[in-house]
């Protein structure tokens, strides 16, 4: 099956995509202008420049009790406070407070993920007969897209106030070719903040040619607060009753596996920590947690709650709700202790982790997963909504 979810048939026009670029004006910020409801227009501010002379901006919103800061590079999402049971508010997400440190950072810390979220072995796919070379990061293998990914690029932003709700359109459009993909991408991404607080994604997409798309995002999470320490307290539960396991390059295998009697089940909510220095052979192979786990819904036409992750401390609650089939749960096992955020405080090995919805990894290569072919005339359509509570 090729995009059968929320896959709808429409000419590109339909979409409404627009190819647009980052004008170079001066930095300014939003007047306190207010929607039908008083919803607060977005904030935006200079936050550098890169080598070749792009201006990179920073987007402040908040609505409903959250706060989130975007960045015009990589659509990165650099900032997300929220309260904990107390009313005090802490930033729950790993970043870095200097552009340089995102452009030479390797961890995909917030970002964007284009156009093909996860690994694909030996950087290599068969689409129609035809074999495609992409761009190869990960050892052999591709990863979130390549080198130059779309965390890598300037996203063309917009800011939106409708009714109660705020929020952004990112604009990028992916060429024929970029990082070795097929066809002209035209991408649009919403990132919408509610006015219960919760943060909504968006993802569209069309194409030219048939393609490859996998879109998603990559925040790193530690509800207690970035810099705080382990997230090895955190109690996850997942509705996922399978997963995939991987080879020594971390590329699934093709196996469903089940999690009953593993360390990989979150079935009932248990601590992060709990098995997980278990010499279970997935575990040692990845040094934690670093699988897609197959949600028991599959994939359905509205987003629908999978994920929930709490930290008992602060009394922080992030429920995930998706479309997709799938979730990579990875536990920041390679985080090192040399990265730096913006509380001063170092990363060390399961100081945050991500939890990226999506199709599963590899699926271009693999028959019995669910397709990422998206073809001219179909428009990539999914959503993610993130709920916070204390």
């Amino acid at each position: 099956m090729e995009l059968n979810r929320r896959t709808v048939i429409a000419g590109a026009a339909a979409a409404g995509i627009a190819a647009t670029t980052l004008g170079s004006g001066t930095a300014q910020a939003a007047t306190g202008s207010t929607g039908s409801s008083g919803g607060r227009k977005p904030v935006k501010e200079y936050f550098g420049t890169l080598a070749d002379g792009t201006k990179v901006y920073r987007w402040s919103l908040e609505n409903g009790g959250t706060r989130l800061k975007v960045l015009s590079y990589g659509g990165i999402i650099q900032s997300l406070e929220i309260p904990d049971r107390h009313g005090h508010y802490a930033n729950v997400s790993l970043g870095y407070d200097t552009l340089d440190a995102y452009v030479k950072g390797t961890t995909f810390f917030g970002a964007t993920i284009g156009r093909y979220g996860n690994r694909i072995a030996k950087g290599q796919f068969t689409l129609d007969g035809k074999k495609y070379q992409l761009s190869v990061n990960d050892g052999v293998n591709s990863l979130h897209g390549g080198k130059l990914g779309f965390n890598t690029k300037v996203w063309h932003i917009e800011p939106f106030v409708s009714g109660s709700d705020v929020g952004l359109h990112l604009y990028y459009t992916s060429v024929d070719g970029e990082m070795g993909y097929p066809g002209t991408l035209r991408t649009k991404v919403t990132f919408t903040l509610t006015r219960h607080g919760d943060w909504r994604i968006d993802y569209e997409a069309t194409t030219d040619k048939p393609t490859v798309v996998n879109l998603t995002n990559h925040t790193y999470y530690n509800l207690a607060g970035e810099g705080s320490g382990s997230i090895y307290g955190h109690e996850l539960w997942l509705a996922a009753g399978r997963f995939t396991p991987t080879d020594s390059g971390l590329i699934p295998t093709g196996e469903l596996a089940k999690v009953k009697g593993t360390p990989f089940d979150f079935t009932h909510p248990k601590p992060i920590g709990r098995d997980i220095r278990i010499g279970h052979p997935q575990l040692v192979t990845a040094k934690g947690y670093d699988h897609n786990f197959v949600l028991d819904k599959g994939v359905t036409d509205e987003p629908e709650h999978v994920v929930t992750l709490r930290d008992p401390k602060s009394g922080r609650t992030l429920k995930i709700l998706t479309d997709q089939p799938g979730v990579q749960f990875y536990s920041g096992n390679f985080l090192d202790g040399t990265l730096v955020g913006p509380s001063g405080h170092t990363y060390r090995q399961g100081d945050g982790l991500a939890l990226e919805t999506q199709h599963f990894p590899d699926s271009p290569n693999e028959p019995k997963f669910p397709s990422t072919v998206l073809r001219p005339g179909q428009t990539y359509r999914t959503t993610t909504i993130h709920k916070f509570s204390a």
